[in-house]
């Protein structure tokens, strides 16, 4: 079987997956994300004022959408490959001559594009609430939104693979991915914190990703944008190689 035609068929049927279902892959974010900035940015935004020098609305439109992109590659696949050992088609996909960096490749580029078309939308429904999206650095944008898609489309390839049940999926998301949204930096600075919880933040890999999300946007940032992004690239380094071991091992699909 050709590698081309096996990496466009995966990756085909994951995009055709979660377009078909669309009420519920791309409009609960528009939702929710809405009621974001309804409360945090309208309600409240206009009691704290500006952080940084930039109005609060603009300060967390970037996190905002980056939590949408961040939720949503890493659903997408988890959910999708769970599914696919559920039903038994895995078999098909290793009995056949595929090499596994393509079985990878395919469920993670369905992630990731899912991730940024949610991403797109969030950033379609912020204009409702501020007159103009700001651009300080489109390429820093477009890198961290890849690479945020990326590090957690993998994250959900490897919950997929160790989940024994419908509820390992939820497991991660619930308890571990929301808690690391929310203390990110997504709706404050990590410098208004006491200076033992900044070094804590530190420990947070979605501080990276806001802060050089943000910086892209408005050119503000707690933290280098260089060393964000070397931190952000050498998760997913690290993620891919641990995809690849298992993959190779067979971890949660041989059994």
């Amino acid at each position: 079987m050709n590698t081309f035609t096996s990496l466009y068929t995966i990756i085909y049927k994951e995009v055709r997956r979660f377009l078909r279902i669309w009420p519920q892959t791309l409009l609960p974010p528009a939702i929710t994300t809405s009621l974001y900035f309804l409360i945090f940015g309208r309600l409240i935004g206009d009691r704290i004022g500006t952080i940084s020098g930039v109005s609060y609305m603009d300060y967390i439109v970037p996190g905002v959408i980056l939590i949408a992109v961040i939720s949503h590659s890493y659903s997408n696949v988890a959910a999708s490959f769970y599914s696919t050992k559920f039903q038994r088609h895995i078999e098909e996909l290793l009995v056949s001559p595929v090499p596994n960096w393509v079985i990878l490749v395919g469920y993670i580029s369905g992630g990731i594009l899912r991730g940024l078309l949610v991403g797109g939308v969030v950033t379609l429904i912020s204009l409702m609430f501020i007159t103009e999206i700001q651009v300080h650095n489109l390429f820093i944008i477009l890198l961290t939104a890849i690479l945020t898609a990326t590090l957690f489309a993998l994250a959900g390839f490897i919950n997929a693979m160790l989940a024994e049940s419908f509820d390992d999926i939820s497991l991660i998301p619930n308890f571990i991915l929301t808690p690391l949204n929310y203390l990110g930096g997504v709706f404050y600075s990590v410098s208004m914190l006491p200076e033992v919880w900044q070094k804590i933040s530190l420990a947070n890999p979605v501080l990276y990703m806001i802060n050089s999300f943000r910086y892209g946007f408005i050119g503000v940032s707690d933290i280098s944008v260089e060393l964000a992004l070397g931190r952000i690239i050498s998760f997913v380094i690290f993620l891919t190689l641990i995809s690849l071991w298992m993959l190779d091992r067979g971890q949660g699909i041989r059994q």
